[in-house]
């Protein structure tokens, strides 16, 4: 790896806000962007939590950090603090990347762009077929999002463990783009197991198995996989995560997150700088870290 870059009074701050945090291999991608593209900035992680959400947007503000991207809890509350959002953000009702122009926070919605970049060769197997999204939070959300206005998808199924969660999904969708055919299901493997097996794409939009030492699965059942499938894990876990190998022993096609996420980190990555980060290198990087 290249060694870092040398920070004075000029270097920019831009980062991650979350909680926790401990995981992200964001500040790894950008600041390896940074040097190679020799940018004078750097990326940090701040660990926060929700409830100093609100004064934490003052005091990035106040000390003139060019921007952050947002994970999870924060994703859709801080929509409300933003002072602009584009088009796409608005819809979704999601925030993953904030530029501060002079004091101005402006939300967009990078993991639209993520979503598209790993999924686009698979455009004509998905069109008019069942796709199940597990989970209702930020992430999801701008999962369906791209479903419905990239992909014309039949159906989408959302299958969450609060069900009453994705209902106020359904129904925000079903209101903002006029898209009536979704289905709602509780998480309960053996419950869903048909459903699953069913569905051609397969989307964990769920933070399950998000850390390196979460062996945690939305479900165990080897039954809700098979050949004719595509399964998405947005999850960037280094490892394999459970959710995964279960469906690759099952013979389904399987897709981790790294992807989206360094294409989803190269949108932020612009927003911010300008310029055109090196996602060949860094997937490369990312995949040996």
């Amino acid at each position: 790896m290249q060694s870092p870059v040398e920070i004075n009074s000029n270097t920019k701050i831009v980062g991650v806000i979350g909680h926790p945090i401990k995981h992200t291999l964001s500040p790894v991608m950008h600041n390896y962007a940074f040097n190679k593209l020799k940018l004078d900035f750097v990326y940090l992680p701040f660990n926060i939590s929700s409830t100093e959400l609100k004064d934490s947007l003052k005091g990035m503000i106040a000390l003139g950090i060019k921007g952050f991207n947002v994970t999870i809890p924060h994703k859709e509350r801080i929509v409300e603090y933003m002072d602009e959002l584009s088009d796409s953000a608005k819809i979704v009702g999601a925030v993953n990347t904030v530029v501060n122009d002079n004091g101005t926070l402006i939300g967009y919605n990078t993991d639209v762009n993520g979503i598209i970049n790993t999924l686009e060769e698979f455009k004509n197997e998905i069109n008019g077929k069942t796709v199940s999204v597990l989970g209702a939070g930020g992430a999801a959300r701008s999962v369906i999002y791209t479903l419905i206005n990239h992909f014309n998808v039949k159906r989408i199924n959302i299958i969450n463990r609060t069900v009453e969660k994705a209902e106020s999904l359904k129904d925000y969708f079903s209101s903002k783009m006029l898209f009536e055919k979704i289905k709602i299901y509780e998480l309960i493997p053996p419950d869903v197991t048909e459903i699953l097996a069913k569905s051609k794409l397969i989307i964990n939009a769920s933070s399950i198995g998000m850390s390196p030492e979460d062996d945690d699965s939305p479900t165990t059942i080897p039954e809700s996989f098979n050949k004719n499938q595509i399964v998405f894990d947005i999850v960037y876990n280094p490892r394999k995560t459970v959710f995964l190998t279960l469906a690759n022993e099952q013979g389904a096609l399987t897709i981790n997150g790294l992807k989206m996420f360094v294409a989803q980190g190269a949108k932020s990555f612009e927003l911010w700088t300008g310029e055109t980060m090196p996602t060949d290198q860094i997937l490369e990087l990312l995949s040996e870290e």
